[in-house]
Protein backbone atom coordinates (compact mmCIF):
# COMPACT_ATOMS: atom_id res chain seq x y z
CA UNK A 1 0.00 0.00 0.00
CA UNK A 2 2.90 2.42 -0.13
CA UNK A 3 2.81 2.73 -3.64
CA UNK A 4 -0.48 3.91 -3.22
CA UNK A 5 0.45 6.40 -0.83
CA UNK A 6 3.55 7.84 -1.64
CA UNK A 7 5.64 5.99 -4.18
CA UNK A 8 5.43 8.05 -7.28
CA UNK A 9 2.90 7.70 -10.29
CA UNK A 10 4.97 7.91 -13.32
CA UNK A 11 2.27 9.71 -15.10
CA UNK A 12 2.78 13.01 -15.99
CA UNK A 13 -0.21 14.20 -18.50
CA UNK A 14 -4.03 13.32 -17.92
CA UNK A 15 -4.59 10.00 -19.55
CA UNK A 16 -7.89 11.16 -21.36
CA UNK A 17 -10.17 7.86 -20.31
CA UNK A 18 -13.54 7.47 -22.11
CA UNK A 19 -16.14 5.75 -20.26
CA UNK A 20 -18.76 3.62 -21.43
CA UNK A 21 -21.97 1.93 -19.59
CA UNK A 22 -22.76 -1.61 -20.50
CA UNK A 23 -25.90 -3.32 -19.49
CA UNK A 24 -25.59 -6.78 -17.65
CA UNK A 25 -27.95 -9.62 -18.40
CA UNK A 26 -29.29 -8.66 -14.94
CA UNK A 27 -30.50 -5.32 -15.59
CA UNK A 28 -27.27 -3.47 -13.87
CA UNK A 29 -24.69 -1.69 -15.43
CA UNK A 30 -20.80 -1.80 -15.72
CA UNK A 31 -18.98 1.11 -16.15
CA UNK A 32 -15.81 0.64 -18.65
CA UNK A 33 -13.31 3.25 -19.06
CA UNK A 34 -10.70 2.41 -21.99
CA UNK A 35 -8.05 4.21 -23.83
CA UNK A 36 -7.98 3.30 -27.29
CA UNK A 37 -4.88 4.53 -28.92
CA UNK A 38 -4.68 5.36 -32.78
CA UNK A 39 -3.42 2.41 -34.28
CA UNK A 40 -3.83 -0.06 -31.45
CA UNK A 41 -1.99 -3.54 -31.89
CA UNK A 42 -3.80 -5.14 -28.90
CA UNK A 43 -5.93 -4.62 -25.64
CA UNK A 44 -4.64 -5.19 -21.98
CA UNK A 45 -8.09 -5.42 -19.66
CA UNK A 46 -7.49 -4.90 -16.10
CA UNK A 47 -9.37 -5.43 -13.51
CA UNK A 48 -8.65 -3.56 -9.97
CA UNK A 49 -8.96 -4.23 -5.93
CA UNK A 50 -11.05 -3.58 -3.48
CA UNK A 51 -12.95 -0.02 -3.90
CA UNK A 52 -10.67 0.82 -7.17
CA UNK A 53 -11.15 2.13 -9.85
CA UNK A 54 -9.50 3.71 -13.57
CA UNK A 55 -8.24 6.37 -10.91
CA UNK A 56 -5.78 3.97 -8.91
CA UNK A 57 -2.33 3.93 -9.27
CA UNK A 58 -1.93 1.00 -10.84
CA UNK A 59 -4.35 1.54 -13.08
CA UNK A 60 -2.93 4.94 -14.09
CA UNK A 61 0.39 3.31 -14.30
CA UNK A 62 -0.84 0.29 -16.71
CA UNK A 63 -2.73 2.85 -18.72
CA UNK A 64 0.39 5.32 -19.42
CA UNK A 65 2.60 2.13 -20.77
CA UNK A 66 -0.18 0.46 -22.87
CA UNK A 67 -0.54 4.06 -24.60
CA UNK A 68 3.21 3.69 -24.67
CA UNK A 69 3.17 0.57 -26.06
CA UNK A 70 0.35 0.96 -28.54
CA UNK A 71 -1.91 -1.25 -26.70
CA UNK A 72 -5.64 -0.03 -25.75
CA UNK A 73 -6.68 -0.76 -22.34
CA UNK A 74 -10.03 -1.15 -20.89
CA UNK A 75 -10.94 -1.36 -17.33
CA UNK A 76 -14.34 -2.25 -16.23
CA UNK A 77 -15.44 -1.31 -12.44
CA UNK A 78 -16.73 -3.84 -10.50
CA UNK A 79 -20.15 -2.97 -9.60
CA UNK A 80 -20.59 0.15 -7.61
CA UNK A 81 -17.18 1.36 -7.56
CA UNK A 82 -17.28 3.51 -10.85
CA UNK A 83 -19.16 6.60 -8.74
CA UNK A 84 -22.95 5.32 -8.70
CA UNK A 85 -24.38 2.70 -6.58
CA UNK A 86 -25.35 -0.39 -9.04
CA UNK A 87 -28.74 -1.24 -9.15
CA UNK A 88 -29.23 -4.94 -8.56
CA UNK A 89 -29.37 -6.66 -5.32
CA UNK A 90 -25.44 -7.91 -5.56
CA UNK A 91 -22.05 -6.19 -5.06
CA UNK A 92 -18.59 -7.67 -6.13
CA UNK A 93 -16.60 -10.27 -4.22
CA UNK A 94 -13.26 -11.81 -4.26
CA UNK A 95 -14.04 -14.78 -6.25
CA UNK A 96 -17.14 -13.04 -8.51
CA UNK A 97 -15.32 -15.29 -11.65
CA UNK A 98 -18.95 -15.38 -13.33
CA UNK A 99 -18.56 -11.37 -13.78
CA UNK A 100 -15.40 -11.54 -15.15
CA UNK A 101 -16.67 -14.02 -17.43
CA UNK A 102 -19.10 -11.81 -18.75
CA UNK A 103 -16.69 -8.56 -18.50
CA UNK A 104 -14.22 -10.33 -20.85
CA UNK A 105 -16.94 -11.74 -23.13
CA UNK A 106 -18.47 -8.59 -23.78
CA UNK A 107 -14.50 -7.06 -24.36
CA UNK A 108 -14.30 -9.35 -26.48
CA UNK A 109 -17.53 -8.34 -28.39
CA UNK A 110 -16.91 -4.85 -28.28
CA UNK A 111 -12.95 -5.23 -29.67
CA UNK A 112 -13.15 -8.11 -31.62
CA UNK A 113 -9.95 -7.40 -33.61
CA UNK A 114 -7.26 -7.13 -31.42
CA UNK A 115 -5.72 -9.88 -29.78
CA UNK A 116 -6.34 -9.96 -25.58
CA UNK A 117 -4.40 -10.08 -22.44
CA UNK A 118 -5.91 -9.65 -18.65
CA UNK A 119 -4.31 -8.59 -15.52
CA UNK A 120 -5.79 -8.16 -12.43
CA UNK A 121 -4.72 -6.82 -9.11
CA UNK A 122 -5.69 -7.64 -5.49
CA UNK A 123 -8.98 -8.69 -5.37
CA UNK A 124 -9.50 -8.86 -9.26
CA UNK A 125 -6.48 -10.71 -9.64
CA UNK A 126 -7.94 -13.55 -7.04
CA UNK A 127 -11.19 -13.17 -9.01
CA UNK A 128 -9.43 -13.10 -12.76
CA UNK A 129 -7.45 -16.46 -11.21
CA UNK A 130 -10.75 -18.32 -10.36
CA UNK A 131 -11.65 -17.64 -13.80
CA UNK A 132 -9.00 -18.76 -15.29
CA UNK A 133 -9.60 -22.16 -13.33
CA UNK A 134 -13.36 -22.28 -14.09
CA UNK A 135 -12.90 -21.74 -17.78
CA UNK A 136 -9.90 -24.08 -18.36
CA UNK A 137 -8.81 -24.00 -22.33
CA UNK A 138 -11.81 -21.62 -22.74
CA UNK A 139 -10.15 -19.01 -21.57
CA UNK A 140 -7.48 -19.13 -24.57
CA UNK A 141 -10.97 -17.77 -26.65
CA UNK A 142 -11.24 -14.14 -24.71
CA UNK A 143 -7.25 -14.12 -23.48
CA UNK A 144 -3.74 -15.37 -24.57
CA UNK A 145 -2.14 -14.45 -21.35
CA UNK A 146 -2.62 -12.95 -17.74
CA UNK A 147 -1.60 -11.82 -14.83
CA UNK A 148 -2.33 -11.23 -11.70
CA UNK A 149 -0.85 -8.93 -9.33
CA UNK A 150 -0.73 -9.40 -5.27
CA UNK A 151 -3.84 -11.65 -5.43
CA UNK A 152 -4.95 -12.86 -2.03
CA UNK A 153 -4.80 -16.53 -3.04
CA UNK A 154 -5.52 -17.51 0.16
CA UNK A 155 -9.01 -15.20 1.61
CA UNK A 156 -8.74 -16.52 5.11
CA UNK A 157 -5.07 -15.87 5.28
CA UNK A 158 -5.35 -12.70 4.30
CA UNK A 159 -7.79 -12.01 5.57
CA UNK A 160 -6.34 -12.15 9.22
CA UNK A 161 -4.05 -10.27 7.96
CA UNK A 162 -5.23 -7.43 7.24
CA UNK A 163 -7.55 -7.29 10.39
CA UNK A 164 -4.63 -7.09 12.51
CA UNK A 165 -2.19 -4.55 13.78
CA UNK A 166 -1.34 -2.07 12.19
CA UNK A 167 -3.00 -3.24 9.08
CA UNK A 168 -6.30 -3.24 10.83
CA UNK A 169 -5.55 0.53 12.16
CA UNK A 170 -4.42 1.81 8.42
CA UNK A 171 -6.44 0.00 5.89
CA UNK A 172 -9.38 -2.24 7.13
CA UNK A 173 -10.63 0.86 8.76
CA UNK A 174 -9.88 2.96 5.32
CA UNK A 175 -11.65 -0.02 2.95
CA UNK A 176 -14.69 -0.05 5.95
CA UNK A 177 -14.93 3.39 5.58
CA UNK A 178 -16.48 3.32 2.14
CA UNK A 179 -18.22 -0.54 2.72
CA UNK A 180 -20.11 0.42 4.75
CA UNK A 181 -21.68 3.43 2.91
CA UNK A 182 -22.33 1.11 0.14
CA UNK A 183 -24.07 -1.23 2.22
CA UNK A 184 -26.49 1.11 3.99
CA UNK A 185 -27.29 2.54 0.22
CA UNK A 186 -27.84 -1.39 -0.92
CA UNK A 187 -30.38 -1.47 2.40
CA UNK A 188 -32.09 1.70 0.90
CA UNK A 189 -33.11 -0.37 -2.10
CA UNK A 190 -33.39 -3.99 -1.12
CA UNK A 191 -34.33 -3.90 2.61
CA UNK A 192 -33.67 -7.88 4.51
CA UNK A 193 -31.01 -8.76 2.32
CA UNK A 194 -28.58 -8.80 4.80
CA UNK A 195 -28.10 -7.80 8.60
CA UNK A 196 -27.29 -3.79 8.08
CA UNK A 197 -26.97 -3.37 12.09
CA UNK A 198 -23.94 -5.79 12.04
CA UNK A 199 -22.62 -4.35 8.94
CA UNK A 200 -22.54 -1.29 10.22
CA UNK A 201 -20.84 -2.35 13.29
CA UNK A 202 -18.46 -4.31 11.45
CA UNK A 203 -14.58 -3.39 12.43
CA UNK A 204 -12.70 -6.02 10.81
CA UNK A 205 -12.92 -7.29 7.21
CA UNK A 206 -14.02 -10.68 8.04
CA UNK A 207 -17.02 -9.02 10.29
CA UNK A 208 -18.06 -7.13 7.32
CA UNK A 209 -17.86 -9.85 4.64
CA UNK A 210 -19.90 -12.07 7.21
CA UNK A 211 -22.63 -10.00 7.58
CA UNK A 212 -22.51 -8.14 4.25
CA UNK A 213 -20.64 -10.00 1.32
CA UNK A 214 -21.37 -13.58 1.97
CA UNK A 215 -25.02 -13.32 2.37
CA UNK A 216 -25.97 -11.02 -0.66
CA UNK A 217 -23.76 -13.27 -3.44
CA UNK A 218 -25.35 -16.28 -1.35
CA UNK A 219 -22.66 -18.17 0.78
CA UNK A 220 -23.06 -18.94 3.74
CA UNK A 221 -20.63 -16.73 5.78
CA UNK A 222 -17.72 -15.64 5.44
CA UNK A 223 -16.04 -18.72 6.08
CA UNK A 224 -17.53 -20.92 3.13
CA UNK A 225 -17.01 -17.29 0.84
CA UNK A 226 -13.30 -17.25 1.52
CA UNK A 227 -13.05 -21.16 1.21
CA UNK A 228 -15.00 -21.33 -2.42
CA UNK A 229 -13.42 -17.21 -3.60
CA UNK A 230 -9.95 -18.54 -2.77
CA UNK A 231 -7.72 -19.10 -5.99
CA UNK A 232 -4.56 -21.02 -4.34
CA UNK A 233 -6.33 -24.43 -4.33
CA UNK A 234 -7.50 -24.73 -7.69
CA UNK A 235 -4.22 -23.07 -10.03
CA UNK A 236 -3.16 -26.46 -11.48
CA UNK A 237 -7.01 -25.76 -12.95
CA UNK A 238 -5.28 -22.82 -15.66
CA UNK A 239 -4.72 -23.60 -19.19
CA UNK A 240 -3.66 -20.09 -20.08
CA UNK A 241 -0.26 -18.82 -19.62
CA UNK A 242 -0.43 -16.73 -16.52
CA UNK A 243 1.64 -14.85 -13.90
CA UNK A 244 1.24 -14.54 -10.70
CA UNK A 245 3.20 -11.93 -8.88
CA UNK A 246 3.27 -11.59 -4.89
CA UNK A 247 5.56 -9.81 -2.57
CA UNK A 248 7.32 -11.92 0.57
CA UNK A 249 6.91 -8.72 2.42
CA UNK A 250 3.05 -7.80 1.80
CA UNK A 251 1.58 -7.07 4.63
CA UNK A 252 -1.69 -8.50 3.29
CA UNK A 253 -0.98 -11.61 1.64
CA UNK A 254 1.50 -13.75 4.43
CA UNK A 255 4.85 -15.03 2.08
CA UNK A 256 4.02 -18.27 4.28
CA UNK A 257 -0.09 -18.72 2.29
CA UNK A 258 2.16 -18.08 -1.27
CA UNK A 259 2.11 -21.58 -3.89
CA UNK A 260 5.27 -23.04 -4.90
CA UNK A 261 5.78 -24.06 -8.36
CA UNK A 262 4.75 -27.77 -7.02
CA UNK A 263 1.10 -26.03 -6.36
CA UNK A 264 1.29 -24.01 -9.43
CA UNK A 265 1.04 -26.10 -12.10
CA UNK A 266 2.11 -26.19 -16.21
CA UNK A 267 0.52 -22.81 -16.97
CA UNK A 268 0.94 -20.74 -14.00
CA UNK A 269 4.91 -18.92 -13.48
CA UNK A 270 5.25 -17.53 -9.84
CA UNK A 271 6.89 -14.09 -9.36
CA UNK A 272 7.69 -13.91 -6.08
CA UNK A 273 10.29 -11.42 -4.90
CA UNK A 274 11.31 -10.39 -1.61
CA UNK A 275 10.53 -6.96 -1.78
CA UNK A 276 7.46 -4.97 -3.35
CA UNK A 277 4.82 -4.79 -0.89
CA UNK A 278 1.37 -4.82 -1.98
CA UNK A 279 0.71 -3.43 -5.10
CA UNK A 280 3.69 -1.60 -5.22
CA UNK A 281 6.92 -3.06 -6.87
CA UNK A 282 8.08 0.65 -6.83
CA UNK A 283 11.75 0.75 -8.27
CA UNK A 284 14.21 4.05 -7.75
CA UNK A 285 14.90 6.14 -10.53
CA UNK A 286 18.12 7.38 -8.77
CA UNK A 287 20.54 6.20 -5.76
CA UNK A 288 18.85 9.18 -3.78
CA UNK A 289 15.48 7.96 -4.45
CA UNK A 290 14.06 7.04 -1.20
CA UNK A 291 10.29 6.94 -2.98
CA UNK A 292 10.26 5.09 -6.26
CA UNK A 293 8.10 4.92 -9.07
CA UNK A 294 5.28 2.47 -9.92
CA UNK A 295 5.83 2.85 -13.54
CA UNK A 296 8.35 0.04 -12.55
CA UNK A 297 5.20 -2.26 -12.56
CA UNK A 298 3.91 -2.62 -15.71
CA UNK A 299 7.09 -2.33 -17.28
CA UNK A 300 7.83 -5.73 -15.53
CA UNK A 301 4.71 -7.48 -16.18
CA UNK A 302 3.82 -6.25 -19.79
CA UNK A 303 6.44 -8.07 -21.29
CA UNK A 304 6.01 -10.89 -19.77
CA UNK A 305 2.26 -11.10 -21.11
CA UNK A 306 3.36 -10.06 -25.02
CA UNK A 307 5.63 -12.87 -24.78
CA UNK A 308 3.46 -14.97 -23.32
CA UNK A 309 0.73 -14.47 -25.74
CA UNK A 310 3.85 -14.87 -28.29
CA UNK A 311 3.07 -11.33 -29.68
CA UNK A 312 6.86 -10.29 -31.13
CA UNK A 313 7.59 -6.72 -31.01
CA UNK A 314 4.88 -5.81 -28.85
Amino acid sequence: MGAALWARRGVAAALGWQRERWTTPDGDFIDVDHIVPPGAVAMLVLFHGLEGSSASHYAQAFAAEAQRRGWAIAVPHFRGCSGEPNRAPRAYHSGDFEEIAWMLARVAQRWPDWPRVAVGVSLGGNALLRWLQEAGAGAAACVQAAAAISAPLDLAAAGAAIDRGLNRVLYARMFLRTMRRKAQEKWARFPGLFDLERALAARTLRAFDDAFTAPLHGFRGVEDYWRRASSRPHLHAVRVPTLVLNARNDPFVPGLSLPDAAQAGPYVQLWQPARGGHVGFAEPCAPWDLRGDVAALPKRVMPWLAEAAGWPGR
